[in-house]
């Protein structure tokens, strides 16, 4: 690694998903094995964070949507230049990009064996194929142009030069070594296409299994052999592994970043607010009262909290909170790009716990970062992230408590449905007024084209990035919420959000005001706000808590 450090303590066995965290994770796996045209996942953009698709020079090399993910991805968290990223909360980010390795892995077999056919079949018989693959990127070309007739003449194009090419192999105009070279070139080029096909035809068959797999349980298991070194001189293995550690490590950092209208990246924006504070008077007159610090009060919050699985009925309740101690750190809305927190009170991408106290009593008003309080609750296998960020500050005589909400909702739809059959409904052709379905080929004449064409150029990726495009992710990206949809549309999804807010407010509010009358504040007017307070988080609605109207 550049920075020398090594995340991992030694050999580590890969955990596919933690329990109750498989819906996301694999969701956004199964995107790595994906046949789908690489222009679907726009309509995965959310109002927030958009990729984009980079057209290349010729159609004929573009990526299709699990090709374009899977090296998205792999360069964005691996990459040796790569930024910081944003946590994925309510998944396991390793196990994705461990998938889009092993679908890049299970890609590269294919084009071994395809670049062994376009080196006989083609490279042979260099200007047939030249001449095969003019007319199959002019073919894409109209085909894939607005007007309709385009589209046609295409066809005809090609059904036109096909019969041109019978005529040449009857009455070739050449003699001799090169007559027989000219047809060879015609006839190479097809018999390459037709082994192509059934090496493609195999692939996307293992490809689609798995695609299906990952969202029937996610009973695949990723395979990367590439990242288990051997032996101390298997650099690159050793760096890949590495970098796996550091992917999984910075997912466990404390520390995340506000966004303005965006919230806070990774947990969603923030949909509701209440704040508690009221002036630091003592108890009894003529007597001061007795030194606290914020960090007390946030302590005491902590504690109560971790209790909130436990109730006085037996109603299931609260699944098991993860409450823990964040570092925010504040980002213009529409920033490009993050930079986490370092220098000696930072090991790991983990603010050290002095740190965090001191920011906590004395970063409170002006610039730096601020410290807060989080019970987060993974729900709906993952696909529901809700977070309760506490903060307490004091400014003169005021404390305040503030208790926000924020939630992230499913990730997008599209990840979620599983493969078809390729179909198309035509007339019938007696009674041509009723329809029927025709099963088409898994995989088309144009897509083995597509393969073949692309297979001797993967390896070197960034070739391929140039001639036929490439996804671009969103900034500053993480896995989940770059495509995370918001939970209102959902109702029950909704209501838990909702629900969770009265019990953590309650919780914060009682364990602040006991540590006021430990030390000797009078809380009668912290007791009133906190009721009304109480009385405000009852509202049935959500709301956009970092939009002002001002």
């Amino acid at each position: 690694m550049a920075d020398g450090f090594d995340f991992s303590p030694g050999a580590q066995i890969p955990i596919q998903g933690a329990a109750g965290q498989t819906a996301a994770t694999h969701a956004l796996a199964s995107a790595a094995y994906r046949d789908s045209p690489v222009a679907t996942i726009l309509d995965a953009n959310n109002d927030w964070h958009k990729s984009d698709v980079k057209k290349g020079k010729f159609s004929l090399f573009e990526p299709n949507l699990g090709e374009a993910f899977s090296r998205a991805v792999q360069m964005r968290t691996l990459g040796g230049a790569r930024g910081a990223l944003i946590q994925s909360f309510g998944m396991e980010p390793q196990t994705v990009v461990e998938h889009c390795l092993a679908a890049n892995g299970l890609r590269k077999s294919r084009d071994i064996k395809l670049t062994a056919v376009m080196g006989v079949f083609g490279l042979v018989f260099l200007p047939g194929l030249l001449l095969w693959m003019g007319i199959f990127q002019l073919r894409r070309t109209l085909a894939g142009a607005q007007d309709k007739r385009a589209g046609a003449l295409g066809t005809a194009l090609m059904v036109g030069i096909a019969a041109l090419a019978v005529i040449f192999l009857i009455k070739a105009p050449l003699t001799g070594f090169l007559g027989y070279y000219a047809r060879g070139a015609i006839v190479a080029p097809v018999i390459g296409w037709y082994l192509a096909k059934r090496i493609c035809e195999k692939s996307a068959v293992d490809l689609r299994a798995r695609w299906d797999g990952m969202l029937s349980g996610g009973g695949v298991a990723a395979k990367v052999p590439e990242a288990v070194p051997g032996h101390p001189n298997e650099t690159a293995r050793e760096e890949l592994r590495q970098g796996l550690e550091k992917l999984t490590a910075e997912q466990n950092a404390n520390s995340v970043f506000y966004a303005g209208p965006k919230g806070i990246l990774g947990m969603g924006t923030r949909w509701g607010s209440w704040q508690m504070a009221e002036e630091l008077v003592p108890k009894e007159a003529g007597k001061e009262i007795n030194q606290f610090r914020s960090w007390d009060v946030i302590r005491a919050i902590h504690d109560r909290l971790k209790l909130l699985e436990r109730g006085p009925l037996n109603s299931g309740g609260f699944p098991t909170p993860s409450v823990k101690h964040w570092i925010v750190t504040p980002v213009a809305e529409g920033a490009g790009g993050v930079s986490r927190p370092e220098g000696a009170d930072v090991e790991a991408f983990q603010v050290k716990p002095h740190e965090i106290q001191r920011i906590c009593n004395h970063q409170q008003f002006s610039g730096g970062n601020r410290h807060y309080l989080g019970v987060q609750f993974v729900l709906w296998d993952g696909q529901l992230v809700i977070t309760m960020m506490i903060t307490v500050t004091v400014l003169h005589e005021t404390l305040r408590v503030e208790v926000t909400g924020h939630a992230l909702g499913p990730v997008h739809g599209l990840f979620t449905t599983k493969s078809s059959p390729k179909t198309k409904t035509v007339s019938k052709t007696i009674r041509f007024w009723e329809t029927r379905d025709i099963v088409l080929p898994l995989v088309e004449t144009k897509e083995v084209v597509r393969l073949a064409v692309r297979a001797p150029f993967t390896w070197y990726p960034p070739l391929l990035d140039f001639l036929g495009g490439k996804l671009v992710l969103p900034e500053p990206f993480g896995l989940r919420h770059a495509w995370a949809e918001q939970p209102w549309r959902h109702r029950f999804m909704a209501d838990d959000a909702m629900r969770a807010a009265a019990p953590v407010l309650r919780v914060a509010h009682a364990a602040a005001l006991k540590v006021l009358e430990e030390n000797g504040v009078d809380t009668d007017r912290f007791s009133s706000r906190s009721m009304a307070v109480s009385g405000a988080v009852q509202d049935a609605a959500p709301r956009k808590a970092d939009l002002y109207d001002a």
